[in-house]
C-alpha cells in the first residue's frame, strides 16, 4: 500500500487539457498541492511517484475509463480518496463509481461550492481514517504494555514461587541433616545402630542436594541436544542398571523391557539418560508409598516398569509405577516449575525433563494418575543415524489423552 502524501495533495486526471487548466487553477487558489494526468493509465503511473491523498478524476477517458481507474486505485491504494467528475448524462455511471467506493461525484460544468464540498467530504474521510489508525495504534501499543506488565507480574510471582519451594526443599533437608547429626552424635556414645542410622540419613541429604542442583541446572540451561548415533534401548538399560540398589532398598521391583531394537538412532544420549533417571527415581520413591485406606500393607505390590518401543518414526518409553498416583490438584500443573505430585520436591525435574524433552521436538504426558498408580510416556522422533530429522506429528492419541499409540501393548 502506497504511504500518502498531505490530504492536500491531488491528482487531476482529464483528458481535455481546458478542463485540466481551469481546474488546476481552482484547486491551485483553494490550497491544494495539484498533479495532472492527461489518461488512467498516466494517473497510474504517477501514483507511485505522487502518492497523492486524493484522486479527481473524470469518468469518460479514452482507453482506461475513470471507473475502471477507480477500481485499480482501490484495489492497490484504498485509503486515497477518489472524487468522480461526470457530464449531467453519466449519472448511471457516477451511481456504478460509488459502488466501487468512490467519496463522491460532481457534475459538469464544475460548481465550485460542490466541488469544495466533496473534496471537504473526501479530506473528512482521510481525516477519519487517520485517525482510527491512530486510536489502533495505541490500542496496540496499550496492549502490548499491559501484555508486558502482565508477564512482569507473573515472572514475579513465580520468582516467589521458586523461593518458596526452594526453602521448602532445604528446609526438609536441613531437617534430615539435623536428624542425622543427632544419631551420629548418639553413635559415638557407643550406640552403633544409632550411627549407622544417622550415616544413612547423612548419605541420603548430601544425595537429596545433589538432585536439587541438578535439576536446578538442567532447569536454568539452554542446552542444545547434541545429538550422536545411539542405541536406543541404551539409555533405559543403563538407567536401570543405576537405580536397582536403590529400588531393592526401597522394597520396589524395577523390571526393564527393551523393545525398541538397537538400530541406532541420532539422540542426545546424555540429557535423555538425565530424563530417564528423574521418571524412574520418582517412579521408585511413588511405588514406595504404603497403600494407605487403600488396601492391606501386605496385599500392596511395590512394582516400576520401563519399557522402550518403536513404532514407526518415533521412539517411545514408558514409566509405571504401582504408587498412589498423582495428586488430582497437581496433574494440570504436573510439568510446570516447581510443580511436584510428591508429598515432598520441588517438581524441578520434571519441568527440566519436559524441557528436554520438546528441545528433541518430541513429548512427554502423564498417562495414568490413579489411584493404582501413574504412567508417564516419553515419545521422541527417531531421526536416524544419517542426520534426517524426522518432523512428523507425534503418534496419534498422546497430546490431549495423555496416550501414546506407538506405546500401547
Amino acid at each position: 500500500m502506497v504511504e500518502l502524501s498531505s490530504e492536500k495533495t491531488i491528482l487531476l486526471v482529464d483528458d481535455e487539457e481546458g478542463i485540466r487548466k481551469v481546474l488546476s487553477l481552482i484547486l491551485r487558489d483553494a490550497g491544494y498541492e495539484v498533479h495532472l494526468a492527461t489518461s488512467g493509465e498516466d494517473a497510474l503511473a504517477q501514483l507511485e511517484v505522487v502518492r497523492p491523498a486524493i484522486v479527481l478524476t473524470d469518468i469518460k477517458m479514452p482507453g482506461m475509463d475513470g471507473i475502471e481507474l477507480l477500481t485499480r486505485i482501490k484495489a492497490n491504494n484504498p485509503d486515497i480518496e477518489v472524487v468522480m467528475l461526470t457530464g449531467h448524462g453519466d449519472l448511471d455511471l457516477a451511481i456504478q463509481s460509488i459502488k466501487r467506493e468512490a467519496t463522491d461525484f460532481v457534475t459538469k460544468p464544475i460548481n465550485e461550492d460542490v466541488l469544495d464540498i466533496a473534496l471537504t467530504r473526501a479530506r473528512e474521510h482521510l481525516a477519519m481514517r487517520r485517525q482510527l489508525r491512530q486510536y489502533t495504534e495505541h490500542l496496540e501499543r496499550l496492549a502490548l504494555e499491559k501484555s508486558r506488565e502482565l508477564a512482569a507480574v507473573e515472572r514475579f510471582a513465580a520468582v516467589g514461587q521458586t523461593a518458596a519451594s526452594l526453602a521448602h526443599a532445604i528446609k526438609n533437608i536441613a531437617s534430615g541433616l539435623e536428624g542425622a547429626i543427632f544419631l551420629m552424635e548418639s553413635g559415638r556414645k557407643g550406640d552403633d545402630a544409632m550411627q549407622e542410622q544417622g550415616f544413612a540419613m547423612l548419605k541420603d541429604n548430601v544425595a537429596a542436594i545433589r538432585h536439587l542442583m541438578q535439576d536446578l541446572l538442567q532447569m536454568g540451561s539452554e542446552r542444545v541436544p547434541q545429538r550422536a548415533p545411539c542405541d536406543p534401548d541404551q539409555p533405559a538399560l543403563e538407567v536401570a542398571s543405576l537405580l536397582r540398589h536403590k529400588a531393592l532398598e526401597a522394597g520396589v521391583e524395577l523390571t526393564v523391557e527393551a523393545g525398541a531394537g538397537r538400530e541406532p538412532i541420532l539422540m542426545d544420549a546424555k540429557a535423555i539418560h538425565q530424563c530417564l533417571m528423574n521418571l524412574v527415581g520418582n517412579a521408585i520413591e511413588a511405588a514406595a508409598i504404603p497403600f494407605k485406606g487403600v488396601r492391606p500393607v501386605e496385599a500392596c505390590v511395590r512394582e516400576v516398569r520401563l519399557t522402550t518401543s518403536r513404532q514407526g518414526r518415533f521412539i517411545c518409553y514408558r514409566i509405571s509405577d504401582t504408587g498412589p498416583g498423582v495428586m488430582e490438584e497437581a496433574r494440570e500443573r504436573l510439568f510446570a516449575a516447581f510443580a511436584t505430585g510428591k508429598a515432598t520436591g520441588t517438581g524441578v525435574g520434571l519441568m527440566a525433563t519436559k524441557r528436554i524433552v520438546e528441545a528433541h521436538g518430541g513429548t512427554i504426558e502423564l498417562e495414568n494418575a490413579g489411584p493404582d498408580g501413574a504412567t508417564f510416556a516419553l515419545c521422541l522422533p527417531a531421526a536416524s543415524a544419517k542426520g534426517y530429522f524426522v518432523t512428523e506429528a507425534a503418534p496419534a492419541g498422546l497430546a490431549g489423552t495423555g496416550r501414546c499409540a506407538s506405546c500401547s501393548e
